[in-house]
């Protein structure tokens, strides 16, 4: 089990900006695809935005695009997620992910994700 812990998440008005970060302690992230995936409440879980091992590809779900950055630093062994321009329907619970051998990475399939954090609640309000 690869513990990957997240932090950063928050309550802000629409427009804001948050920025939540993923700290894979003791592991070094720069041969793994990760992600950032959500869940809101009744809601299925979505894949929000994703980031090949080199960081030389990125995914990014519809409704993010041009609002969000994923990002990775491999020296800190860290993934970000800069989030500008939040709506309320950005409120959910979001997680990182690790996919060890990058199969699938784009597709965003949680089973194709082999390590979760924890969670980190983002909030919106109007």
């Amino acid at each position: 089990q690869v513990p990957l812990v997240e932090s950063g998440g928050g309550s802000v008005q629409a427009g804001g900006s948050l920025r939540l970060s993923c700290a894979a302690s003791g592991y070094t992230i720069s041969n793994w695809c990760m992600g950032w995936f959500r869940q809101a409440p009744g809601k299925e879980r979505e894949g929000v935005a994703a980031i090949y091992a080199g960081s030389i590809s990125i995914y990014y779900t519809d409704s993010v695009k041009g609002r969000f950055t994923i990002s990775r630093d491999n020296a800190k062994n860290t993934l970000y997620l800069q989030m500008n321009s939040l709506k309320p329907e950005d409120t959910a619970m979001y997680y990182c992910a690790v996919n060890t051998r990058c199969v699938g990475w784009a597709r965003m399939r949680g089973d194709e994700y082999n390590y979760w954090g924890q969670g980190t609640q983002v909030t919106i309000s109007a």
